[in-house]
């Protein structure tokens, strides 16, 4: 299979790099939406079904590939299928945007103490939410999530709800992170920029690769920005969604979902045999 072109000299740059010296490169990408497919309920989210054996032959090339998503970790590894799989060992999953980190090599989960924020938000979201059609994902006491996919009208009830959470997530010292047709209330200080910026820079790649689909992937765009703006060679892709128009625009390459970055991660893999 043919690696597609990036659109942006850029973006050709980081492929250039990556294909040169791949044991130098970093391979980031979110989970819901670009390994794993937009369900309406997140609870019966799975990686795409080619996703692990394609990340097992990729993963040993490289010099790490990072799943960066807002669950946390245990789920993520859980939902993709991550465990004990050959190939896998250079596999890390920084769940809650980095607050939490899953190695393969050890199979073990670390993290800091919860927000106190979280749980008082979590307390009060039962009567703000009563009649909307919303719903609560929980996030292990880290994050909660407000989905309004199911609503009579999810756009409708998404917009109702922004400004009250910010309100409450505001009184309880947590930012709210819109993301497709999702309002997660989370602590300050933890998104998926600076969870790839301090993975880049903990292996000192050489060049990096992230690929996302919705708002919260914005701040690894933007973190992939300054990389090559410091002399880091980067690509960004976007897993296609007419949902969020701002990713596409942003990216060097923007394929068709997660099939589409199953497909481009198949050939990267193929082309660094």
């Amino acid at each position: 299979m043919n690696l597609p072109t990036p659109t942006t000299p850029a973006g050709q740059d980081g492929l250039r790099a990556l294909l040169a010296e791949p044991r130098r490169a970093v391979i980031g990408l979110d989970f819901d939406g670009t390994l794993a497919p937009i369900v309406a309920d997140p609870e019966q989210a799975r990686a795409h079904p080619e996703a692990v054996s394609v990340l097992a032959a990729l993963a040993p090339k490289v010099a790490s590939v990072a799943v960066i998503t807002g669950r946390p970790a245990e789920i993520a590894v859980r939902y993709g299928g991550f465990a004990g799989v050959p190939g896998l060992e250079h596999l890390t999953v920084l769940g809650h945007y980095g607050a939490e980190r899953w190695d393969a090599a050890t199979g073990e989960v670390t993290a800091p103490e919860p927000h106190p924020g979280v749980a008082a938000v979590r307390a009060e979201l039962p009567s703000l939410l009563d009649g909307t059609g919303a719903w609560v994902e929980e996030k292990g006491g880290r994050a909660v999530a407000v989905h309004t996919r199911r609503a009579p009208d999810p756009q409708a009830a998404f917009d109702a709800l922004r400004t009250p959470l910010g309100d409450l997530a505001t009184h309880h010292g947590l930012i709210v992170e819109p993301g497709r047709l999702v309002l997660e209330l989370r602590p300050p200080g933890m998104d998926k920029g600076v969870a790839l910026l301090t993975h880049v820079r903990e292996l000192s790649a050489g060049s990096v690769l992230y690929g996302g689909d919705d708002l919260g992937d914005l701040p690894a765009f933007a973190a992939v920005d300054d990389l090559r703006g410091a002399g880091t060679p980067g690509l960004l892709v976007c897993s296609g969604s007419d949902e969020v128009t701002e990713l596409r625009k942003r990216a060097d390459l923007v394929v068709d979902g997660p099939a589409g970055v199953v497909g481009l991660l198949r050939s990267l893999a193929e082309r660094l045999a």
